[in-house]
């Protein structure tokens, strides 16, 4: 499972794209993404949890993601992109060692 995080601006958004946008707020990962936004609804940060094959890389991730971007239909323009390969990630748990 890959984390991607791309924080954008928006290039034109309308009226009823701004009330979507507002609906699909929040801070969670989730595969149809989340968006959290400025006050003007200008620039964004657009969180998606993306399925990892066994092959899979950043560059699978970050198409994934910039599809289910995409998916909102909202014109954008990136200018950052963040993932974290969920695969690598240790979890250390309180009291035990290592």
């Amino acid at each position: 499972m890959f984390r991607v995080i791309i924080s954008g601006v928006f290039d034109g958004l309308s009226g009823a794209g701004g009330a979507a946008v507002l609906a699909a707020g929040g801070a969670a990962f989730t595969e149809a993404g989340t968006f959290t936004h400025d006050g003007s609804l200008s620039a964004f940060t657009f969180r998606c949890q993306v399925p990892a094959g066994p092959d899979d890389g950043e560059h699978e991730a970050t198409r994934g993601a910039i599809a289910a971007l995409d998916a909102h239909g909202h014109p954008y323009r990136i200018l950052r992109v963040a993932v974290t390969d969920m695969r690598h990630i240790k979890i250390r748990r309180k009291g035990r060692p290592g």
